[in-house]
């Protein structure tokens, strides 16, 4: 994919690493990949990489950082995983953002409801680590049900696991890291639930050969087997592109799919127009920089630089396509935007993909790093991270619009030994099953959970993966 990162996140992750000291023995992508190979519990892996990712070469990083992001947000660290993994779309160079005298926002729901009913494919893209992205696909899954979409594929299932929809629920070791994260787990449930066939479809390979291979293996397993099914697939990226683009000369699995079965998907694009590097991160970075401004100035004479000084005020985040259009239209839930004339909907790709979406900003809470890092005790040494994003607020669409409530906890049962997990489970699923929702805490603190009416088991569990408390509570509607 055609993507960068922001030069100013990383930057602001260099905060973290000023007390920490030089290692002497570094570690390459090859052995971090190794290292984590073994464990299976979503704690560890994170201590590992907070651990191991201070020693890749500099080149390496960027890979370490996005496996620290999708840890992150499988441990319910949903902004921070964000603010760490700061990627943006390479736009086209002629893309200009709608206006509102021509585009109306509209509900996105009910406008990919519209345009599905005279499609048999409908595939919608996710960022991995940003689970943000993935609560357009729970939302639509009773609403295509009910118009006769009865197949449901995820990319992130594992087609060995031949037990999932017998019990109904997914287990970690029912696909991929990314199905660790509670809102992943919770749309395979919503699918099993609403008797949906659930379709594992990745595969291995060379870039080119991933992409027929999941064509394939979605041809063979849904449209072989009957040819006037109607399915819904949930992706990454630009694997729910209909031509070449993003993923250079490689023809994406949608495209392939298509030539099988001579079926034109309903393209929905989640990732191009994203909140990639949320303001409130950018600000902060300003405010920071800001102050080792004034802090140089104070402890050693310096020239004047032009455009700042030490009663200069922090500068704003620049515009990009997102922060535009989040001006131009002011949303509070997903949106499309649909033309005034012939009410045709906005895609930033139009011959890749049929519509963007444009996801609300994630969280407005503020955040401040002057602090500086917060030391981790992990294999007996301190290890410094960044502080929590948006001051430990989690984001408010983690309520799905109303279903879930908060249930407050805190870090009662950690002993002062960070970091700590408190995680909730479904009373009728087993240990194994994918929690309802978890947060991560990297010190002593209070926040919520996001839990739907019903009954629960709450563990607070410490960085070896042990669990340290467990509770029976019940969650009642609001």
């Amino acid at each position: 994919m055609h993507q960068r990162l922001f030069t100013a996140t990383w930057v602001l992750l260099g905060i973290a690493s000023i007390c920490v000291e030089v290692h002497a023995g570094q570690k390459t992508l090859g052995n971090l990949l190794e290292g984590i190979q073994p464990l299976t519990q979503e704690l560890p892996r994170y201590s590992y990489l907070v651990a191991t990712i201070p020693l890749l070469p500099k080149a390496d990083q960027p890979m370490g950082q996005q496996l620290l992001a999708s840890s992150e947000a499988e441990l319910g660290l949903y902004s921070e995983a964000v603010r760490d993994f700061p990627l943006r779309s390479r736009l086209p160079s002629d893309l200009v953002p709608p206006k509102a005298a021509d585009w109306q926002a509209v509900d996105a729901v009910d406008a990919i409801v519209t345009l599905a009913r005279d499609r048999r494919i409908v595939m919608v893209n996710e960022a991995h680590h940003d689970a943000h992205t993935r609560e357009l696909t729970l939302a639509l899954l009773p609403r295509l049900r009910a118009m006769g979409f009865t197949y449901f594929a995820a990319e992130a299932l594992d087609e060995r696991e031949a037990s999932l929809m017998k019990r109904g629920y997914p287990v970690s070791q029912s696909g991929s890291e990314y199905l660790h994260e509670p809102l992943y787990g919770d749309i395979v449930r919503e699918a099993i639930k609403l008797g949906f066939v659930i379709v594992p479809y990745d595969a291995d390979g060379t870039p080119q050969e991933r992409e027929d291979g999941e064509a394939e293996n979605l041809y063979e397993r849904v449209f072989a087997r009957n040819p006037e099914a109607k399915l819904f697939v949930h992706a990454g990226y630009a694997h729910i592109d209909k031509q070449r683009g993003r993923l250079g000369p490689v023809k994406p699995m949608a495209m392939q799919l298509s030539k099988l079965s001579g079926i034109a998907p309903l393209s929905v694009d989640q990732t191009d127009i994203r909140e990639e590097n949320p303001r409130s991160e950018v600000l902060a970075y300003n405010v920071f920089k800001h102050a080792l401004k004034k802090f140089e100035t104070i402890q050693q004479p310096m020239l004047p630089r032009p455009g700042w000084g030490p009663g200069d005020v922090p500068e704003r985040p620049s515009m990009d396509a997102y922060a535009l259009i989040i001006a131009e239209f002011h949303p509070t839930r997903a949106i499309v935007l649909l033309h005034d004339s012939g009410r045709t909907p906005w895609s930033a790709r139009p011959t890749v993909y049929d519509l963007s979406v444009i996801l609300p900003q994630a969280n407005s809470a503020p955040s401040d790093y002057t602090q500086g890092a917060i030391q981790l005790r992990i294999d007996n040494q301190r290890r410094p991270v960044m502080p929590p994003a948006n001051g430990g607020h989690r984001p408010d669409w983690l309520s799905l619009d109303g279903q879930r409530v908060e249930v407050p906890v805190d870090t009662e049962f950690c002993a002062r030994k960070f970091p700590c997990l408190v995680e909730a489970h479904y009373a009728a699923e087993s240990a194994a099953a994918i929690p309802a929702d978890r947060y991560l805490f990297l010190q002593d603190a209070k926040n919520v959970l996001y839990l739907r009416p019903g009954s629960y088991r709450l563990s607070t569990v410490d960085v070896d993966g042990d669990t340290l408390n467990e509770q029976d509570i019940q969650v009642a509607n609001p």
